[in-house]
């Protein structure tokens, strides 16, 4: 029987999210001194757990996020599966107010179960879904892999809980997400079930 325990973390925070700019899949934005204290004291928290393997989104922020879990040994591997949301050509630019109005009509239409809208000509959570899926079927595949840290992004991580718990794809902004925040959730028998919500009290 396949089991895991899954900690999915939600990178540090960038100087894109100190200055409340779009960020996504095609801007891969390194750590700020936050994000590299936040790192450090989730690393702290956490460095005598017995993490059999570390996956990483292929965006740098994702792996200076568990550096020091890497550089301890513990194996990893890089999903671009587990990329980012793309927000197309809003991707480097601030949230203005028409950007933002935007914005807001993307994910309302989202939150009402149209799925095919997207912003910036970005991608749909339709697709992120999609490409998540096959990079589950990797994480899950490796049944040695018990106690398994994943560390992705904020949006995705929306998409991600949603299909993991069969939850609708609508429900994605009930699940909040701060700069290393973590959510547990355990694998029994083909399902997820969730422990921890947004967990940040290492961050204090």
């Amino acid at each position: 029987m396949k089991t895991k325990n899954l900690f999915i973390v939600r990178h540090g925070q960038t100087d894109y999210n100190k200055r409340k700019m779009v960020q996504g899949s095609g801007i891969d934005a390194s750590l700020n001194e936050e994000g590299k204290m936040q790192a450090e004291k989730f690393y702290n928290a956490f460095k005598d757990y017995p993490f059999d393997k570390v996956y990483v989104s292929s965006l740098v922020r994702t792996r200076q996020s568990v550096e020091k879990f890497i550089a301890a040994g513990i194996p990893f591997d890089q999903l671009s599966g587990l990329n980012e949301i793309s927000w197309g050509d809003q991707e480097g630019k601030p949230f203005d107010a028409a950007s933002h109005e935007n914005y807001l009509q993307i994910t309302k239409a989202w939150q009402q179960g149209d799925y095919e809208q997207r912003v910036g000509g970005g991608e749909t959570p339709i697709e992120v879904m999609n490409r998540q899926k096959e990079a589950f079927e990797h994480i899950l595949r490796n049944s040695n892999e018990r106690e398994v840290l994943i560390c992705m992004h904020g949006r995705a991580m929306r998409v991600l809980l949603c299909w993991l718990l069969n939850y609708p794809l609508k429900n994605m902004d009930h699940f909040a997400h701060d700069n290393l925040c973590y959510y547990q959730l355990s694998y029994r028998e083909s399902s997820f079930a969730i422990r921890l919500f947004n967990e940040k009290g290492h961050l204090v």
